[in-house]
C-alpha cells in the first residue's frame, strides 16, 4: 500500500515523457480511474478524507483547517477522528483530477481557496459544477485558474455563483476570448470581488 500513493505522482510526471499517439488513450483511460468517485468510501470516511484521496491520488496538494503545511504524500494522509481534518484549501497544480472527480467536492464545508493551475483535464464543466455546489458557494473565498487550456468563458463566468468569492485570478487562458464582458459579469453579480487579468 505504500507505493501506491506515489505512483499517481511518478505516473502524472511520466507524461512529460514523448510518447506515441496511443498513449495519450492509456493516460486518459488511467485519469479516469484515479477520478471515479467511490461513494461508499465517501460514506465510510466523510467527505474530506474521500476528497483528501481523490486530489492526492491525481497529484494535487490539499490544506487542512488549521494547519499551514500542505498535505502532498497519499501515504501520509493524518489519521484520526473523521470530522478532524477539513479541506480550507487545494492546490491542484499539474494534476489530473477531471469533471468525473467532482462529485467528491459535494460534502465540502470549508473550503476557501483553490488554485487550478496546469490542470489539462479541467474544462467549463468542471468550473460550472464547482460553482453548483451549495457549499463551496459559500465557503469559496478565493480562486486562481492558470494555463488550464480548455477553460472558455462560459466556465469562468459561471463563478459568480460562488456568492462570497472575494479574489479571483485569471492568467494565461487562451479559450477566454471576452475579457470586457467578464469584467462587466463579475462587476455586476460580484461588486466585492477583487478580478485580477493576465490575458492576452
Amino acid at each position: 500500500m505504500m507505493l501506491f500513493g506515489k505512483v499517481p505522482r511518478q505516473l502524472c510526471a511520466l507524461k512529460k515523457l514523448p510518447w506515441s499517439r496511443d498513449s495519450r488513450y492509456f493516460w486518459g483511460w488511467l485519469n479516469a480511474v484515479f477520478n471515479k468517485v467511490d461513494h461508499e468510501r465517501i460514506r465510510d470516511v466523510g467527505p474530506d478524507r474521500a476528497a483528501s484521496e481523490w486530489l492526492l491520488r491525481c497529484g494535487a496538494m490539499v490544506r487542512y483547517h488549521g494547519q499551514e503545511r500542505w498535505q502532498k504524500d497519499y501515504n501520509h494522509l493524518p489519521t484520526g477522528p473523521l470530522d478532524k481534518y477539513k479541506i480550507q484549501a487545494i492546490d491542484a497544480t499539474d494534476s489530473c483530477i477531471m469533471s468525473i472527480g467532482f462529485d467528491h467536492m459535494e460534502g465540502l464545508q470549508y473550503v476557501e481557496k483553490i488554485r487550478f493551475c496546469k490542470c489539462h483535464y479541467i474544462e467549463d464543466y468542471c468550473l460550472e459544477r464547482l460553482s453548483q455546489i451549495e457549499n463551496l458557494q459559500k465557503s469559496m473565498l478565493e480562486m486562481e485558474i492558470i494555463s488550464c487550456g480548455n477553460i472558455t468563458d462560459k466556465g469562468i463566468i459561471a463563478l459568480h455563483h460562488l456568492r462570497n468569492l472575494k479574489y479571483l485570478f485569471l492568467s494565461d487562458l487562451p479559450g477566454v476570448k471576452e475579457k470586457e464582458k467578464i469584467v462587466q459579469a463579475f462587476k455586476t453579480s460580484l461588486p466585492s470581488l477583487e478580478l485580477k487579468l493576465d490575458l492576452k
